[in-house]
C-alpha cells in the first residue's frame, strides 16, 4: 500500500494498482542497497530479464528461442514501451506464452545521479506517479500484479528500494559479474562491448563462480540502438544451449525468488487468482 501521507494515493484507482505488502526476502538472496541483486543459489536456476524502453527489434526473436527451449523469462518494459500500438503484439505475445511482466518506469526517469554520493533526483511524489503510470499501463495487458520492479537504467539507491516496498513490491536489479548489460553499447562508442566478449563473459563467470550462475538475474535488452548492429540476440539461441547443456533452468523472477501466495495463485489487480497464461513454470513453444 502506498505510504501515508503521499498525496497520490487518494487517487481513483491508486489502491487497485498496489499490492497489500512487499514479497518476503528469499533466503539466501543478496541485497545490494535494498535491492535483490542474486537470488537462493540453492538450485540451478536463473532468471533471463530483458527490459525495454525505446527500442524492440530482438522482441521476437528472443520470445522464439525462449520457446525452442522451453523456457521463461522476465521483461521489464517502460510505460512509453508498452503505449507504442507497434509493440501491443508483441507485448501480448509476452503474456499469453506465460513470461513476467514487470515496471521499470513509466518515462524511464533517472533517479539519482551515477556518482556517490548519488543525490536523488525525483520526489517521492514523481516517483509514485510515473511507477502508477507505468502499472496503469501494464494492467492494460494482464491482470497479474507485478510484485518486482526493475529501476530504470538499473540504477537507484536504498530510498527507492523503500518507497517501492511502501508500494507492495520489491526492487530487484541484475546480478553483478558478467557484460551482459553492455549489449546496447553502439559500435564506435568508447565502452562498447562486442556480443562474443559478452557471451564469454557470461560463459567465464558460470565456470569461475562457485555457485556457477545458480540465482543469477542475468540482464538483456529487448532492443537497441540501430547503431549497434552486433546484437546479442543473433547468440541468444548459443547461450541457452550451453547453460542448458550445463543444467540450468530459466524461470521467471518471482519463481526464482521464491514469491508466492500462500493459495500458490499469482496477485491479480484487485484480487487474487490465475493470471491466464500462468498455467506452469516454463513456458511451451507455440
Amino acid at each position: 500500500m502506498a505510504a501515508a501521507g503521499v498525496c497520490l494515493a487518494s487517487a481513483p484507482g491508486f489502491a487497485a494498482l498496489d499490492n497489500d505488502d512487499a514479497p518476503a526476502i528469499a533466503k539466501g538472496s543478496a541485497i545490494v542497497e535494498g535491492a535483490i541483486r542474486r537470488g537462493p543459489t540453492s538450485a540451478r536456476r536463473l532468471a533471463l530479464v530483458f527490459t525495454g524502453h525505446d527500442h524492440a527489434e530482438a522482441g521476437e526473436t528472443i520470445l522464439d528461442e525462449l520457446a525452442k527451449h522451453r523456457a521463461q523469462g522476465s521483461f521489464f518494459l517502460t510505460g512509453d514501451f508498452l503505449a507504442n500500438p507497434r509493440l501491443a503484439p508483441l507485448i501480448k505475445r509476452i503474456v499469453a506464452e506465460g513470461h513476467y511482466l514487470g515496471p521499470h518506469s513509466d518515462k524511464h526517469l533517472l533517479y539519482c545521479e551515477w556518482e556517490p554520493p548519488k543525490k536523488r533526483l525525483v520526489s517521492r511524489e514523481e516517483f509514485d506517479d510515473d511507477l502508477t503510470a507505468n502499472l496503469r499501463k501494464i494492467a492494460g495487458f494482464t491482470p497479474e500484479r507485478p510484485v518486482y520492479f526493475l529501476p530504470p537504467y538499473e540504477h537507484a539507491d536504498a530510498e527507492i528500494a523503500r518507497w517501492t516496498e511502501a508500494r507492495g513490491m520489491r526492487l530487484v536489479n541484475f546480478t553483478h559479474g558478467t557484460r551482459s548489460n553492455a549489449d546496447y553499447t553502439e559500435d564506435d562508442a568508447p565502452n562498447f562491448v562486442p556480443s562474443r566478449e559478452i557471451l564469454e563473459s557470461i560463459l567465464r563467470r558460470e565456470r569461475d563462480d562457485p555457485h556457477g550462475l545458480s540465482g543469477f538475474l542475468l540482464l538483456l535488452h529487448i532492443g537497441t540502438s540501430p547503431k549497434r548492429t552486433d546484437k546479442f540476440a543473433d547468440h541468444f539461441d548459443d547461450l541457452l544451449n550451453r547453460l542448458a547443456e550445463r543444467d540450468y533452468e530459466f524461470v521467471r523472477v518471482d519463481e526464482l525468488l521464491d514469491w508466492r501466495e500462500p493459495s500458490g495463485e499469482r496477485k491479480l489487480f484487485g484480487g487474487r487468482g490465475k493470471a491466464p497464461g500462468a498455467g506452469g513454470s516454463r513456458g511451451s513453444p507455440p
